[in-house]
């Protein structure tokens, strides 16, 4: 009896501890980081926290140890000495990651990978993926970098849009050794100012599936026609699989690759007349096994949804400012959505959806990038001081609630959830959005709001069901750091990497939950 009584005694003593169990290391902030650093979490490789940083001309890895002390700052020496990076990507493995970059020498551009252990030093010597002449000097990159979800396929593409009406599609297919599988071409029928490509994906497979919207050059700003694109690495050609539109006008369209059931989810809102307001989301499935659609539905979204998602204002334009982000993918066939509302305003006057080329202002798409086309690449100058720039006047940035939609296998919608927040800064979106990382049973969020002009980093989850936790503010933060959630990463299954500014300087937060 007396045993039993000191263990409900200690229990009540250490639940408050196991309730906030949360632990935050930060980094020490690097002076030699200056505001236009770019920097990207390449995540936990065996036991070591490794970040890569860009300062004009210097490339670097920080490896830090689970303190967030830093173990060692690897200077990139392989690179070419006189020539320029035009562009970088990383993919990251258990114990390495590729370091994927595109430099000019004279009239030829280089995509050419090296191979990095944890401990940020080179394995063996860089290998040359591809090479392409241009008459040019290339200030934007030449090709795009997709890999797949298993990252056993790789591909590096380009699309040559020279030729206005025939867009020249090239892709080399890599293995996680980076040994090539295929290379092709293909040539994609263009009509000049009214068809556009989606996003372009990679499945387990190697395949390349994206889509083709075609518009109707007596109804400029419309999408009457939808093809979905996929190009098997062991095929000739590019597949064309047309998408039955009914009379709806698509905005936002995404891409999403099922592995597992070997699905293509094809997304986007919509509205029942040009130029109005956003009316529901509209959804296709196209199974990979029959190359046909399973199923095409819309979805209308109701006035509960909408008054739940507008946090002020009419609920007929509850949608506009919202953009499609993520969208998760389910064993069971089923699917999750998130979407945020986001827009800008400057000296006052507001942008709307149809103000932005691409979707939203808070994010673009790598894979407009073309070359050959004055048109192929857009300057975003609103993405902040790190690595991004400054506009010449001021424009305030808004990001607004989140909204999450889960659908089953047939995409019928199960249930919704909004997680309210209101946030904005002026010539720079650093501090607002949200990042996500996923606990057993739940995905997180984590925001900032503002609470007597002080940022504090929020925490809320949303179960399997769409029950919403909305936890308390999260302990143990120190003073002066500024958090920057949408850059967060998770580097294992309870811990997450968030960067954030101290006193101007960049450093980063280990969260462990």
């Amino acid at each position: 009896m007396i045993k039993k009584y000191f263990q409900l005694v200690a229990t009540i003593i250490l639940f408050p501890l196991l309730v906030h169990a949360q632990k935050i290391n930060y980094s020490e902030p690097d002076r030699d980081d200056v505001r236009n650093t770019d920097f990207e979490i390449i995540g936990k490789l065996n036991n070591h926290y490794l970040v890569y940083k860009h300062i004009r001309t210097a490339y670097t890895v920080s490896i830090f140890n689970s303190d967030m002390e830093l173990l060692d700052k690897t200077d990139f020496d392989f690179l070419p000495r006189n020539e320029k990076l035009i562009n970088t990507d990383i993919i990251a493995y258990h114990d390495f990651f590729y370091f994927i970059y595109q430099y000019q020498r004279k009239n030829v551009v280089y995509c050419t990978a090296a191979k990095i252990d944890d401990n940020g030093k080179i394995m063996g010597e860089p290998i040359v993926l591809d090479t392409t002449e241009i008459n040019f000097f290339a200030s934007n990159k030449i090709y795009n970098v997709i890999y797949s979800e298993n990252k056993q396929r790789i591909g590096v593409y380009k699309v040559n849009s020279k030729n206005e009406t025939r867009y020249v599609f090239t892709n080399c297919l890599f293995d996680g050794s980076l040994k090539l599988i295929a290379k092709y071409s293909n040539l994609i029928p263009i009509q000049p100012h009214f068809d556009f490509l989606s996003e372009f994906s990679l499945d387990n497979d190697g395949c390349i599936s994206f889509v083709k919207a075609s518009g109707n050059a007596n109804n400029s700003g419309t999408i009457e026609q939808l093809n979905l694109l996929v190009r098997t690495p062991d095929g000739d050609t590019i597949n064309y699989y047309p998408i039955g539109m009914p009379k709806i006008f698509l905005d936002d369209i995404r891409l999403k690759i099922d592995n597992i059931n070997k699905h293509i989810l094809i997304t986007s809102f919509f509205a029942n007349q040009k130029r109005g307001n956003i009316d529901g989301i509209y959804c296709v499935l196209w199974d990979k096994n029959s190359n046909a659609i399973t199923y095409a539905k819309q979805f209308v979204f109701n006035d509960q949804l909408k008054s739940n998602a507008k946090s002020q204002g009419s609920t007929r334009t509850a949608f506009n400012d919202y953009f499609l982000q993520k969208i998760v993918m389910r064993k069971d066939g089923g699917f999750v959505i998130l979407s945020e509302s986001a827009y800008t305003s400057n000296k006052g006057v507001y942008s709307n959806r149809w103000d932005y080329m691409y979707g939203s202002p808070f994010w673009y798409n790598s894979n407009y990038f073309l070359y050959g086309s004055p048109y192929g690449y857009t300057y975003y100058p609103w993405m902040g001081p790190y690595g991004y720039g400054f506009q010449n006047q001021m424009t305030r940035y808004y990001a607004d609630n989140v909204a999450i939609m889960s659908f089953d296998s047939t995409s019928s919608m199960e249930w919704t959830s909004i997680i309210p927040k209101s946030q904005y800064d002026d010539n720079t979106d650093n501090f607002i959005g949200y990042g996500t990382y996923v606990t057993p049973g739940k995905i997180n969020f984590l925001y900032n709001q503002i609470e007597k002009r002080t940022l504090i980093l929020q925490n809320e989850s949303i179960t399997p069901d769409g029950k919403k936790t909305e936890a308390p503010t999260l302990p143990n933060l120190d003073k002066g750091y500024q958090f920057m959630p949408h850059y967060a990463k998770q580097v294992n299954s309870r811990e997450v990497l968030v960067p954030c500014q101290y006193r101007n300087y960049l450093c980063f937060a280990r969260i462990e939950f």
